[in-house]
């Protein structure tokens, strides 16, 4: 059974950058699609990013342009690259199994304005 951690999390000022990691412990993780997404304050949580097996990327339109999900098959793990952020993309960011009910623990991302 495949286990996911993210990492990465943190405070920064509007405009700044952070990249988070999502760890992928278990079986093949090269054969599985892996999705971003995240909870902001109060709210529910929303699709961020998409990954495919063979690196093809789907972004949600708040983010596109800004952030970029990528992986490295050889370490099993999945990466987001968030620029240029804003104060509306704090929340807790979970990496998650395409089409599972497999997620991580989350890391929080505070930005302030």
């Amino acid at each position: 059974q495949v286990q996911l951690v993210e990492s990465g999390g943190g405070l920064v000022q509007a405009g700044q950058s952070l990249r988070l990691s999502c760890a992928a412990s278990g079986r093949t993780f090269s054969d599985y699609a892996m999705n971003w997404f995240r909870q902001p304050p109060g709210k529910e949580r929303e699709f961020v990013a998409h990954i495919s097996w063979s690196a093809s990327t789907f972004y949600a339109d708040s983010v596109k342009g800004r952030f970029i999900v990528s992986r490295d098959n050889a370490k099993n793990m999945v990466y987001l690259q968030m620029n240029s952020l804003k104060s509306e993309d704090t929340a807790v960011y979970y990496c998650n199994i395409h089409g599972t009910q497999t997620w991580g623990q989350g890391t929080q991302v505070t930005v302030s304005s």
